[in-house]
């Protein structure tokens, strides 16, 4: 079996309010194999973004290991490990730079990273925009020009520019609407299957979670609860948190509502004292 693409170990984070410390997270350990997306669920303020930053390197852990490839990652990255992790961010449209044109924030990792001659670059940007079905005239556009989905796909192109090892998603569906959502996660899965793409899906939606994940690591207080298969995670949840974030989920089929009734059920035979 091969070794893991990421991997973290017993990783806690601190932080200090005046004198009094919060634990943002706890003790987190896990792997996540090349060409898997694992999704990392929670409640806000759960701790599941402050995992992210810790892999993006914007935060220092207090504690503990995060190493890609078996390497530990430094507490201060280097350019090749920045372009090894990229990220999309939540909101489309604060994450790009609405001074720059598309074309401009599509070749600027390019640019930083030396990747391909000035021409050469100039045809990445193109088959990046058709990479994530947009034409190519909308790299002279700026993203105020734009509709919230069509920001995303820029910005899933840019994450994808410097050809990363790993793409952290930061609740990159929670600002647009339901069908636009469907839209984007198509795109996600078509990407990942072309490229053999690993993903960190950042969430607090499970019924995403469902269309994108292979595997899922539920975070509660900061603490790893539940870690398993996608189906095994929502047909036989073992942690009461886990329970209860499933439990929550809108459903529309009578399959789906009578999973949620049994456990409903099973949650109130499991009531833990407050």
């Amino acid at each position: 079996m091969s070794a893991p693409l990421l991997s973290l170990r017993d990783v806690s984070k601190v932080f200090w309010l005046g004198e009094r410390e919060v634990v943002a997270v706890d003790g987190v350990s896990f792997d996540v194999s090349e060409g898997e997306c694992l999704a990392i669920v929670g409640e806000s303020g759960s701790g599941k973004s402050t995992i992210a930053n810790m892999l993006l390197g914007i935060l220092p852990p207090s504690s503990g290991t995060i190493a890609l490839r078996g390497e530990p990652l430094p507490e201060h990255r280097t350019l090749a490990h920045r372009r090894a992790i990229q990220l999309v961010q939540q909101n489309p449209l604060s994450s790009l730079n609405p001074k720059r044109s598309i074309g401009a924030s599509l070749r600027l990792p390019l640019d930083v990273h030396g990747i391909g001659t000035r021409s050469e670059r100039r045809k990445r940007v193109e088959a990046l925009l058709e990479e994530v079905h947009l034409p190519a005239e909308y790299s002279s556009r700026s993203p105020a020009a734009l509709s919230g989905g069509q920001r995303q796909r820029v910005a899933i192109a840019r994450a994808l520019a410097s050809e990363s090892e790993l793409v952290v998603l930061d609740e990159p569906t929670s600002a647009l609407d339901v069908l636009v959502q469907a839209r984007i996660l198509r795109l996600l899965k078509a990407l990942q299957k072309r490229r053999g793409l690993t993903y960190v899906f950042i969430t607090h939606d499970l019924s995403v979670v469902r269309n994108i994940a292979d595997r899922v690591a539920v975070i509660e207080k900061g603490r790893l609860v539940e870690l398993g298969p996608v189906e095994a995670i929502f047909t036989n949840p073992t942690a009461p948190y886990t329970r209860r974030l499933i439990a929550a989920v809108p459903v529309i089929t009578d399959e789906e509502q009578a999973l949620k009734d049994g456990l409903i059920k099973k949650e109130e035979w499991n009531v833990e004292p407050d």
